[in-house]
């Protein structure tokens, strides 16, 4: 298991748009990938789970990847996230 945390910076957090590029990402691992705010954990593959997460810029959430490719899936998320969902 490995774990990172990361704050997003973005004005919007992670709402429809960028909510759709971190589900992307995250569909690119083989690992199995969580999102957690608080004590809230949901799939990081599931658009409805992160939505519900209600993360607005300037929260700290943590990525935890459980996997053969985990550490990669989670430096992948914490890079999309730094760069503010840019593509």
């Amino acid at each position: 298991m490995y774990v990172k945390e990361v704050t997003v910076e973005n004005q919007v957090g992670l709402h429809a748009r960028p909510a759709t590029f971190f589900i992307q990402k995250a569909n690119e691992f083989k690992s199995s990938i969580w999102v957690e705010k608080e004590e809230r954990r949901v799939n990081a593959k599931s658009l409805l789970g992160v939505l519900s997460l209600g993360i607005v810029g300037g929260t700290t959430i943590r990525i935890i990847a459980d996997g053969s490719d985990e550490q990669q899936a989670v430096d992948g998320l914490i890079k999309l996230v730094n760069s503010g969902f840019s593509e």
